[in-house]
């Protein structure tokens, strides 16, 4: 699950974004490196986003596409519940893994989609 909104222009850096954040929610909000995508900045470093957490098994994490549109991204926010039930990037994975993931996806579709629909509003308040 993921979506692009377009911000105004008084929160155009992350760290003013998540300021806004804290403020606007009562949600965890943090400026984290970005450990589930591995993206990279201009300068070569790994790039950071801003986490919206609303357990260790739903959150959001926030990031600028360009200078006035940020993406948002549904994350597991827990590195030990991402491992066990976030997306696999393996090249190839075997039947099990397959059918875990089936009914993985199954089961945690709906939670995942109404906590995302939630955090996502916060966010679309800062819109422009």
């Amino acid at each position: 699950m993921e979506n692009l909104i377009e911000i105004r222009k008084e929160y155009n850096s992350l760290d003013k974004l998540c300021n806004y954040l804290k403020t606007a929610s009562t949600f965890e909000c943090s400026k984290e490196y970005d450990i589930w995508e591995q993206r990279v900045d201009n300068n070569g470093q790994m790039a950071q986003c801003i986490v919206v957490k609303k357990s260790g098994m739903h959150a959001i994490k926030v990031f600028f596409a360009n200078e006035s549109t940020v993406k948002i991204n549904y994350i597991i926010p827990n590195k030990v519940m991402h491992a066990y039930f976030g997306k696999s990037v393996k090249a190839r994975r075997n039947i099990m893994e397959i059918v875990a993931g089936v009914i993985k996806q199954a089961v945690l579709a709906a939670p995942q989609k109404k906590v995302f629909e939630e955090l996502e509003k916060i966010v679309e308040k800062a819109a422009a």
